[in-house]
């Protein structure tokens, strides 16, 4: 047995058991137990005691666009694992698209992988795309280590990435069910989409129009009829559309292989405070109104949706135009997603506990790392954030570690305060000062 390197010791510790005081033990970067409060520092061994701040299982995000390499000037390996690290999150598994190349075959997956290597503050790892023309891609790359396979079902908003028509799809979802793999789905119904109003401007009201629920309702409903069919494992992305639950906890009884995520600010952010202009709250599918939201919390309550991502899509500010059309949509949120959503949470009588669910122990599962990541019992990894849950700040963009501090989130007052993050047992970054990188390239676990 490995001796005992670390002691972390917390009134709070949050564990699959529930909340309390305890001592973890971590030896060779791993937790080696979870012990009670009073429990002896073994000879040799390094405490760290934080008092009444809570201790809970880094954060599995596995919805990042990383951009990197091809469009590095929007963010980069090195500047969006600091920021998720500032975040307390640990793990981060980074979206095939909006890189060039993107990772959708073996030799782009490599090109990927040498140019994370050595930028990577927490651990990586790494989606496959699937295309109109690479299902014969898709195996190699799912024998490469990728963990699953990401399709649109409308145009992605870049031109070497195109969506699936329903024909392709069937075809990829036929190649990944083969080998069990998972296809992960922006489900937006293209001919919806086409149909809808298109004004363009700075109201958004008029965008929030152009990207109806239909287009996502009638996108899932496809989707839940070929995964059936094929009896395949889907996943939908970012989930905005309440009308789409009924649909889902329907596919979910009946046995169909399904999974929803949402984000932060679908939870946090409503159409009705969206001001006229504002661009950084522009993403697709669109933050909806108040009381789409309020659904979304009673789906994540009782399970229809499983878990939530932070769909981190940054760009360069100037992309960023007052005209909704042409403005690039994404949210940036990987640092603020933790205190977003226990903002929002605590408001609505949720739990830390819940949260953790949400954004680590279901993520982890989710792309099978669930035996090593996403809690605090013996024998995971011992990766960990450090919360200070009744602590305030306001955020100030200035602050962020993105590459492009646009966000939606500025100004906003958010509860939270990541005192530190650890990977492995060690302290990655506490009071804003960070190691250098330690982070470790993942592929998927047989």
């Amino acid at each position: 047995m490995s001796e005992i390197e670390l002691v972390l010791r917390s009134t709070r510790v949050i564990t699959p058991e529930g909340t309390r005081a305890a001592t973890v033990t971590v030896a060779d970067g791993r937790i080696a137990a979870v012990l009670p409060y009073e429990a002896e520092v073994p000879p040799g061994a390094h405490l760290e005691d934080f008092g009444d701040d809570v201790l809970l299982p880094g954060l599995v995000d596995t919805h990042v666009h990383v951009n990197d390499p091809g469009r590095t000037e929007w963010e980069g390996f090195w500047t969006a694992t600091r920021a998720a690290a500032a975040g307390g999150i640990t793990t981060l598994v980074d979206m095939p698209l909006n890189s060039i190349p993107p990772t959708t075959t073996v030799d782009h997956l490599r090109t990927k992988r040498e140019v994370a290597a050595g930028k990577a503050h927490i651990d990586v790892g790494f989606w496959g795309g699937a295309l109109p023309d690479n299902v014969k891609d898709l195996h190699p790359l799912h024998d490469a280590g990728v963990f699953g396979f990401k399709a649109f079902l409308s145009p992605s908003g870049v031109d070497e990435f195109p969506h699936l028509d329903q024909e392709r799809l069937a075809r990829s979802m036929t190649e990944i069910a083969g080998f069990d793999g998972l296809l992960i789905v922006h489900a937006e119904d293209p001919h919806h989409l086409d149909s809808a109003p298109q004004r363009g401007g700075p109201e958004y009201a008029h965008f929030l129009a152009s990207r109806p629920r239909g287009a996502e309702d009638r996108a899932i409903a496809d989707l839940i009829e070929q995964a059936k069919r094929l009896h395949a494992r889907v996943h939908v992305l970012h989930l905005s559309s309440s009308d789409a639950l009924p649909l889902i906890a329907a596919a979910k009884a009946e046995g169909v292989r399904i999974t929803v995520e949402t984000c932060p600010h679908y939870l946090t952010l409503t159409a009705e405070e969206v001001p006229d202009g504002a661009s950084e709250f522009k993403c697709c599918p669109p933050i909806r109104e108040a009381a789409n939201q309020d659904l979304l919390w009673q789906a994540l309550a009782d399970g229809t949706i499983d878990c939530v991502v932070t769909d981190h899509s940054p760009s360069t500010a100037d992309l960023k135009t007052a005209d909704f059309a042409t403005a690039w949509g994404g949210i940036s949120g990987l640092q603020l997603s933790l205190a977003a959503v226990w903002t929002e949470a605590r408001q609505r009588g949720h739990s830390l506990e819940d949260v953790v669910r949400w954004m680590s122990t279901r993520t982890a599962a989710l792309v099978g790392l669930g035996a090593r990541k996403g809690a605090i019992e013996a024998g995971r990894d011992a990766d960990f954030a450090v919360l200070a849950p009744d602590e305030t700040f306001t955020v100030d963009p200035a602050a962020l570690q993105h590459r492009n501090r646009v966000t939606a989130y500025a100004g906003r007052t958010l509860s939270g305060v990541v005192r530190s993050t650890w990977l492995r047992g060690e302290r990655i970054v506490a009071e804003g000062e960070f190691t250098e990188p330690k982070g470790q390239l993942l592929t998927r676990m047989p």
